[in-house]
Formats: C-alpha cells, structure tokens, sequence
C-alpha cells in the first residue's frame, strides 16, 4: 500500500517534568528531531502557557512535528508527519524520547494520503514541481 505520508503519533509518559516545562529545552529538542530526521525545517513556532504546558510546531518541507506538553503529569503529546520515503520519523521520535527522558513511549503509524494508483508508488511532489526545483538549485549554483 503506498501513500503520500506517514504520521507518527507518539505518547510519551514518564517524561523528566523539569524539561516539559522549558520553552527553550522542548523547542531545541524538536528542531534538533526534525535535523536528526534529515527533514528540512521551514519554520517554528511555540507558546508557553501558564501556569505551565507547552504548544508548538515545526514545520519542515516534508510536513510537521508537533507537540502539547502536560509537565505536570510528565506527559507529552507529539506527531510527527512526514511525505516521501527519505525522513524517517521513527528517528524523531526515538530522539525526542531521549531528550525528554521518556520513560513509557507508544507510537501509532498511519498512512496518509492512500490514493487509489494502480499499485504505483505515488511521489509526495508532482514531478513538474520536482523538476522546477531541481532548476532552482542549477541557478543557484551559477556565479
């Protein structure tokens, strides 16, 4: 079966309290996944609740990597979804888990974007737009 992408979604209990509640340490920790993974980060965006808890994103070119803290119950929620057979989101997650010093981790895979193609692998970008970027990166490298 083929699809577009995968999404991880991670439960992580057990985790060090102490590090849910750093806007800086769950931030880096996720940047620092998505660079493990090999994906290309776009963007990032995260917001401190109070008393405690933390929201974010990081956005990469291949999709995202999310997460909710709840330091108080040392429980982070975390997805992470990928398009294309090149990021491997199991080494995000794997990362994040030693980073938060997760304890008790489960994961659920879903396929998404299963697309009826006649048994076709699908290619996560159109070709014309893969060929454009391919062009880009010619440019680029001409003095």
């Amino acid at each position: 079966m083929h699809a577009l992408g995968k999404h991880l979604l991670v439960e992580m209990k057990d985790c060090n309290s102490e590090i849910l509640k750093d806007l800086y340490e769950v931030q880096s920790a996720m940047v620092a996944a998505a660079n493990e993974a090999k994906a290309t980060v776009v963007e990032v965006a995260f917001h401190e609740f109070n008393p405690f808890g933390i929201s974010g994103m990081v956005i990469i070119a291949e999709s995202h990597l999310s997460i909710h803290t709840w330091p108080e119950y040392g429980y982070a929620a975390v997805d992470v979804f990928t398009c294309g057979d090149l990021i491997k989101p199991e080494v995000a997650a794997a990362y994040l888990a030693e980073r938060f010093e997760c304890k008790n981790m489960s994961l659920v895979e879903m396929k998404r974007g299963i697309l009826s193609t006649g048994g076709e692998k699908l290619p996560h970008k159109p070709e014309q737009e893969e060929e454009n970027h391919a062009r880009t990166q010619e440019l680029q490298m001409v003095p």
